[in-house]
């Protein structure tokens, strides 16, 4: 079922709005969503994805917005009716994809020199870096995957170690080759896309890349389609039967409660508070969901088609067919051989020449991630360019419930950010983001600083997964954007709300009673009553001042008018290559083509290796967590109260992209603050 998840981003961003509320929505299911007024979200006839890419020149921001076009009185009043989103190119300063470097993986064989250092660094390595000769590096790829550095007590995956480890593999000469083991992925399609890179450039080696697939649908297939080979057991679970999205709306319940849900959205495409608002997806919300879901699975088709050898209207119909069988998926040619576990290493040991009676030679990816780079000559060079990483939810300050590396802690990122600005060492930044947003306070707070940052050496925001709402007001403040086709995108818009529960305090028999002096002092302290006229519209003006001054910085950094930017703003997601044609994002590609363009900005050749230098934190370690679970058993009771708060209410108003997430589209990486303390706790023993 879907689950409603009221996530909290604490400190309000105007005196007004000391208690606002956001809702998002973890959704996995299996069927498609269905409403009389919406045409159904599976769809088999995706848009052409071949759209001519145009992108806006970059300026540097100018406070002053004087330059920018004032919106007319209905625009101000948030009575927008914006046209189909489309920028007409011949306004735009249009500068092509092409023209930024594309950071492709280039291997290159080590000089007689070099492999005699590297052989010496390996007689002298630690004990846990030795790895004997011709071994195969295994990988299970599986469950949730963060775009943050582990810590050595932490478990799970890591985006940023499961890349280094395969460009650390292409060049080992005692690995002979990779073991992919794929199950059931819980990540957006921007890491996907991200490890596939990295294993079509790892190939680039000469060495094998074997897939094992037991449990397969269409994310963990795109993965698994840029292997040399696949292979399944006979038993196997495969599902590539589509691609679907669904959302569940509880004003049904909440008005049999006595409890009534009282939402300032601004942008008629932000949808974060439908699901407590409406009884019914809005037509705009239908219409933002089946672009992304016919872009994500037209994409798919096509490089399926493409890596398959087929055409694409033959592996639509073959997913429209329904396959499960494995045997059939072997004969059409999907996978290479049925086959188990045990009888694909025994193949491997044959290939490679071990004999039978013998072990196959193995390092996991774990230990793997324990060489170092400097063991296989690979340190990089003297020029320095900092990472800072940025995931999970945006508030300003740490929460009393949250673990460090969870979220985005405003405080933190702006400490990090001065580090870099103050700091001779670094000839450039990039801003790793994958953010749904979150608090509008902390958002700015942290563009300010990079903007600032900006001002002094280059910043290249890379987007993984999602940089939306709070996440796309970060990167904005950038000198470039750098998006994968897929990474949810946009989502400039505002969201702020409370809750009115005077029915259910009568129900339950419950009074409340308030003195106050002030006009407006109960617009947010009387929850027992529904807004008076005045206290509505004060609340819908602060909201609407918090979207302008977005979509406003917006408009400026994107060198845009302001009724341009207004066309793709009103809170709509976009996929990345679709913000892309729009001027939200200047190119297509994952780290490396960031790390290309930080080093063109920097006036580094391209050619000359850096050092990636990351300033961001390992996600929490076993005594960090054992710190804090021993700091709430202190005080249970503020805990729980503080949890109680977390799960229904938020102050300020919100950033945050619409609460909906995709069956197989997206994991839901921005969950319960509970959820993610257990799982973070368990995945740390």
């Amino acid at each position: 079922m879907s689950k409603l998840i009221l996530l909290h981003a604490s400190h309000h961003l105007t005196p007004i709005h000391t208690r606002a509320f956001t809702a998002v929505v973890g959704a996995s299911l299996s069927t498609p969503l269905l409403h009389s007024h919406c045409r159904p979200l599976f769809s088999h006839s995706p848009p052409p994805l071949s759209l001519r890419r145009r992108r806006l020149s970059l300026r540097a921001f100018d406070d002053d917005s004087s330059s920018a076009t004032k919106p007319d009185e209905s625009t101000e009043n948030g009575a927008v009716s914006a046209p189909e989103a489309k920028i007409d190119a011949e306004n735009v300063k249009a500068t092509t994809d092409k023209e930024y470097p594309s950071g492709e993986f280039k291997f290159q064989e080590a000089s007689l020199w070099k492999s005699f250092v590297v052989k010496l660094r390996m007689l002298f390595a630690y004990p846990w870096e030795r790895v004997k000769k011709g071994s195969v590096l295994t990988m299970t790829l599986r469950g949730q995957i963060t775009d943050q550095l582990k810590s050595r007590f932490s478990r799970g995956l890591s985006l940023p170690q499961i890349c280094e480890n395969f460009v650390k593999a292409a060049y080992d000469p005692r690995i002979a080759g990779v073991y992919l083991q794929i199950e059931s992925l819980n990540c957006g399609w921007g890491k996907v896309e991200e490890i596939r890179r990295h294993i079509l450039d790892f190939q680039k080696s000469g060495k094998f890349v074997v897939a094992y697939a037991p449990a397969c649908s269409e994310k963990e297939y795109y993965l698994a389609s840029a292997c040399q080979e696949i292979y399944a057991p006979p038993s196997a679970y495969f599902s590539l039967f589509g691609l679907s999205v669904q959302a569940s709306f509880v004003r049904g319940v909440l008005e049999k409660i006595g409890v009534e849900p009282q939402v300032e959205r601004i942008g008629k495409y932000k949808s974060a508070g439908d699901q407590l608002a409406r009884t019914t997806m809005s037509e705009e919300n239908c219409e933002m969901l089946t672009v992304l879901l016919d872009n994500i699975y037209g994409n798919w088709l096509d490089i399926i088609s493409s890596t398959r050898g087929k055409k694409r209207e033959d592996i639509e119909k073959f997913v429209n067919e329904g396959v499960y069988q494995v045997e059939k998926l072997k004969e059409e040619g999907w996978i290479t051989n049925i086959q188990y576990d045990d009888e694909v290493t025994s193949m491997l040991k044959e290939r490679l020449g071990v004999q039978k009676e013998k072990k196959l030679p193995m390092v996991d990816y774990r230990k793997y991630s324990k060489v170092r780079k400097w063991t296989l000559g690979l340190s990089g060079g003297k020029d320095k360019i900092a990472i800072i990483r940025a995931s999970g939810s945006i508030s300003r300050v740490r929460g009393s419930f949250s673990l460090p590396g969870s979220s985005i802690v405003g405080e933190q990122f702006i400490e990090k950010i001065r580090t870099i600005r103050e700091s001779k060492r670094y000839k450039a930044a990039i801003i790793r983001i994958d953010s749904p947003g979150g608090d509008a306070l902390a958002s700015d707070l942290m563009w300010r600083e990079i903007k600032l940052l900006a001002a002094s050496k280059p910043v290249i925001a890379s987007m993984s997964d999602v940089a939306a709402s709070g996440g796309y007001y970060m990167a904005m403040a950038a000198d470039a954007i750098v998006a994968e086709n897929l990474t949810l995108t946009g989502s400039i818009g505002v969201v702020t709300g409370k809750f009115n529960l005077g029915k259910l305090y009568e129900k339950i028999g419950f009074n409340k009673e308030i003195i106050s002096r002030g006009k407006f002092a109960e617009v947010l302290a009387a929850e027992q009553r529904p807004f008076k006229p005045e206290e509505a519209e004060l609340f819908a003006k602060s909201a609407q001042n918090s979207y302008k001054q977005f979509r406003d910085k917006a408009a400026s950094s994107r060198s845009m008018t302001v009724d341009k930017m207004e066309e793709v703003a009103q809170g709509r997601v976009w996929a990345g290559k679709d913000a892309a044609s729009r001027g939200l994002v200047d190119a297509i590609g994952g780290l490396s083509r960031a790390v290309a363009i930080a080093k063109l900005k920097a006036k580094i050749p391209q050619d000359t290796e850096v050092t990636l230098v990351e300033l961001a934190r390992p996600s929490p370690s076993l005594p960090e967590l054992l710190s804090g679970v021993g700091s709430t058993l202190v005080g249970v009771e503020q805990t729980m109260k503080t949890l109680l708060q977390d799960l229904t209410f938020s102050d300020g108003v919100q950033a945050r992209m619409d609460g909906i997430l995709f069956q197989r589209l997206e994991g839901a990486s921005n969950a319960n603050p509970i959820f993610n303390l257990i799982r973070d706790y368990l995945g740390s023993l």
